[in-house]
């Protein structure tokens, strides 16, 4: 299995929510915005709101399982950002799952229509 390219560094993040697109849903938000990279990259947070250690890692695994069996779809070139919510850990998987391509198609990330 293939890693995927990550946003790690502060500023990073900070570029993406200030001058990004972003997309609400009841089990994530996504921002995004194009780099020049020609590659998409991915970073996943969860705040500290959304409960104890285990509940946000939930969360966050659940969100790069999404990313990881979708991305090959979505259109190169984007910082990615998914934020879990309070709900990202408990909603089922396949409305998880709904609410990504119906946040994806608002951006307009897709390359192949699902």
């Amino acid at each position: 299995m293939k890693k995927a390219a990550t946003l790690k560094e502060n500023y990073e993040f900070r570029r993406v929510y200030q001058r990004g697109a972003t997309a609400v849903g009841g089990g994530m938000v996504i921002y995004c915005r194009k780099n020049r990279l020609g590659r998409n990259r991915l970073g996943i947070t969860a705040s500290v709101k959304i409960g104890n250690a285990v509940t946000r890692n939930r969360a966050r695994r659940r969100l790069r399982e999404i990313y990881r069996l979708q991305g090959d779809k979505l259109k190169k070139g984007y910082d990615i950002i998914l934020v879990a919510r309070g709900r990202t850990a408990a909603v089922s998987w396949q409305e998880l799952n709904d609410g990504f391509f119906r946040l994806c198609r608002k951006l307009d990330l897709w390359e192949v229509e699902p």
